[in-house]
């Protein structure tokens, strides 16, 4: 694994994961999703029945394989370290936030890459939105945005999430009956490689992430404050390799898995200023929370229990965004949805400034 250490390494990485997030479109995921770290955990809070959206629900091997290739290589290479205690319930509500975000752009960061590489040029105005609120997030931390140290705690505590994606696992191949479907046809929870590929494909990804750190949030971070380019780096490679990938199945299949413009992409919508403002609050809360939803798993694998809480709070966020209308669709933002981005905002605002500008007793 020495070869993913250093800038070649990640790059080498981002190549490698750029590839599989294409392939598993080719294999079934849904058109422009072959990763998304916030459709999955939507798809997957649907498929245990947390919401009613017929057309999102689907346990997703991709998010377990990434959580247990994040374990096991931490495990293997002596990384496992049980930690947590800084301030969990903020972290909770900060990546409920980063859900409303990104289920107002339609897909995290991570998708907002893959969506580029198929030729959605609406996630133009995602990056724009989500680089404004790396910006905001890093004049808060030049500011000593802090939400305090982390202590060492219990092995079981560290591995109660691994664990849990492990029965999820078993749940989804073993007793079917208790999960909740999309039916055939019904949306893109429908649309999914077969689980052997899926689990291989977030294993892969898990592993690879674990070793380089990489973070799309991280990676416009560390430009601003350290100009250094290392993480960003990766995310580059990822869009490369994607787009070179989905050009040459385009052309061998005739298929649509490249086509720029606005309209007409898969499972997105053109309304520019909540593209922006969805992706604005995803960045602004993701380096609060020193990370991505990619990275909150990944350090949640490593026995991160902070982590943990942010991935709780992406699930119930997912879960709260269907059952209240705030998630948006192909036709744009609801109602409720927009007013849930500003109220998220507001809350994230609250929470950089109460843990930046107060003052210790």
């Amino acid at each position: 694994m020495k070869v993913f250490n250093g800038k070649m390494g990640i790059i080498i990485a981002g190549i490698i994961i750029g590839i599989i997030a294409s392939l598993l479109v080719f294999f079934g995921n849904p058109a422009n999703m072959g990763f998304c770290i916030a459709c999955f955990v939507r798809d997957t809070a649907g498929g245990l029945g947390l919401h009613s959206a017929a057309a999102v629900q689907y346990i997703r091997p991709e998010i377990i394989g990434i959580i247990l290739g994040s374990f096991l290589i931490a495990v293997g290479k002596k990384e496992f370290s049980p930690k947590g205690g800084s301030a969990p319930l903020t972290r909770f509500v900060l990546g409920f936030c980063v859900m409303i975000g990104c289920l107002m752009f339609l897909g995290c960061p991570f998708r907002m890459i893959i969506r580029l590489a198929g030729g959605d040029l609406n996630a133009v105005l995602g990056f724009v939105g989500f680089a404004l609120g790396i910006l905001t997030g890093v004049f808060f931390l030049k500011k000593g945005y802090s939400l305090k140290r982390t202590y060492k705690q219990p092995v079981l505590e560290g591995t109660i999430v691994p664990a849990a994606s492990v029965v999820l696992l078993a749940l989804l191949c073993l007793a079917p009956s208790f999960i909740h479907f999309t039916e055939e046809g019904g949306g893109p929870g429908a649309k999914h490689a077969a689980v052997l590929i899926s689990l291989a494909a977030g294993l892969i990804v898990g592993v690879l992430a674990q070793r380089t750190r990489l973070c799309m949030a991280g990676g416009l971070r560390d430009i601003v404050l350290f100009r250094d380019g290392r993480l960003l780096s990766g995310f580059i490679a990822i869009f490369v390799s994607c787009l070179v990938c989905n050009l040459i199945l385009t052309a061998a299949t005739s298929g649509t898995y490249f086509t720029l413009g606005f309209t007409g992409q898969p499972i997105a919508h053109t309304d520019g200023l909540w593209n922006l403002l969805g992706m604005y609050t995803t960045g602004f809360a993701a380096i609060l929370l020193g990370g991505c939803p990619l990275r909150q798993l990944v350090l949640t694998g490593e026995g991160n229990s902070d982590s943990a809480s942010a991935v709780l709070g992406l699930l119930v966020g997912a879960a709260f965004c269907h059952n209240f209308g705030l998630a948006s669709s192909a036709d744009g933002p609801t109602v409720n949805g927009r007013i849930a981005v500003i109220l998220a905002i507001v809350v994230v605002f609250i929470i950089a400034g109460a843990n930046t500008f107060r003052k210790e007793k």
